[in-house]
């Protein structure tokens, strides 16, 4: 039984304010490299940033949005009161971080919004263990994908440029991290904007206006979704930018390219295998591996330390406040 129309286009813009939300919150993860090491000014950087987040709606295929939409929790669990409850504590727990300059994940308070939410109307036998677990998996795997692929490529560039004198290395790297910011870009516009396209997709199937036989969402939702989070990445999360560029580990241009390459490189591979995956844990951890390379004073683990504290608590912290936002939804509208 379809659900009323107005409740649920104004869970669409939820969504599509979640979606801004989250080019907002994580445009820092996109520019701050590049900003820091003086490459772009930030105003050019955000308009470069979401120019590539846009440009993700042509090349990657939606198999994040699938993961979110149809392999998280069963189906038929969903209402509009789980979805309520999910952006509520999605959004909640990212301007909370935003506000403190703290770089979480969009993503994982996202599906900790949905899992609270679920176990806060049906409880965890609901849930789909294959599709949470793989997501809870990559919190490790992403950042430590990332630690390693940036190290790996400071190290071959460290290698190839040995001779060279470090004017001209910085030279060569303030074009190329051009390159390598643009890539980046484009990994996390992919990935993210296609976890709010699966919970729109998972709306619509719960409330009968999509069918859960089709392969793909209505293309106005994969659209709006890209929009709004370039949107997002426009206005940018300055708070953050100065934690994600300068305070773990001093930059060069060199090592921006290192760590924006190695991120992007881990992006493109969750996407392709449709696992949403945090862009503020695999760009920690590129930064954090090229710092390293360097000498391992050169990074300043107290901060990495304090922003994985943030990354422990995103998943309980949202789901707890989404569970609070589903009762309250019952409340309001039933």
């Amino acid at each position: 039984m379809q659900s009323a129309l107005w409740v649920v286009i104004l869970l669409v813009l939820l969504a599509l304010m979640f979606d801004f939300i989250n080019g907002f919150h994580d445009a820092a993860n996109s520019i701050a490299t590049v900003v820091s090491t003086g490459v772009l000014r930030p105003t050019q950087a955000v308009a470069f940033a979401a120019f590539f987040n846009f440009v993700a709606l042509f090349v990657f295929q939606l198999s994040v949005a699938a993961t979110v939409g149809k392999g998280i929790v069963e189906p038929g669990v969903v209402d509009v009161h789980v979805v309520f409850g999910a952006l509520v504590g999605a959004i909640t727990w990212n301007l909370v971080t935003w506000f403190f300059g703290i770089p979480s994940s969009s993503s994982h308070a996202l599906i900790g919004g949905i899992v609270g939410s679920v176990i806060a109307k049906a409880g965890t036998s609901v849930l789909l263990v294959s599709g949470v677990m793989r997501t809870v998996l990559f919190i490790f795997v992403s950042p430590l994908l990332g630690f390693v692929l940036g190290s790996l490529m400071m190290l071959i560039v460290s290698w190839l440029f040995l001779r060279t004198p470090p004017t001209s290395v910085d030279k060569w790297f303030r074009r190329l991290q051009l390159f390598s910011a643009g890539a980046y870009s484009l990994g996390h516009g992919g990935n993210d904007a296609q976890k709010t396209i699966g919970i729109i997709w998972m709306l619509l199937i719960a409330t009968g206006y999509a069918s859960a036989q089709e392969t793909h969402p209505p293309y106005w939702t994969i659209f709006a979704c890209y929009v709004a989070i370039a949107a997002g990445t426009l206005f940018g999360g300055w708070r953050i930018v100065k934690t994600m560029g300068q305070k773990i580990t001093k930059l060069k241009p060199v090592g921006g390219f290192c760590a924006e390459a190695g991120g992007a490189m881990t992006l493109f591979l969750a996407t392709s295998l449709g696992i949403p995956v945090s862009t503020t844990h695999t760009i920690t951890g590129a930064i954090v591996g090229v710092g390293s390379i360097r000498r391992p004073s050169a990074v300043r683990w107290g901060v990495a330390g304090n922003i994985v504290w943030a990354w422990v608590l995103t998943i309980p912290a949202s789901a707890f406040i989404s569970a609070a936002a589903y009762v309250l939804s019952l409340y309001l509208y039933d």
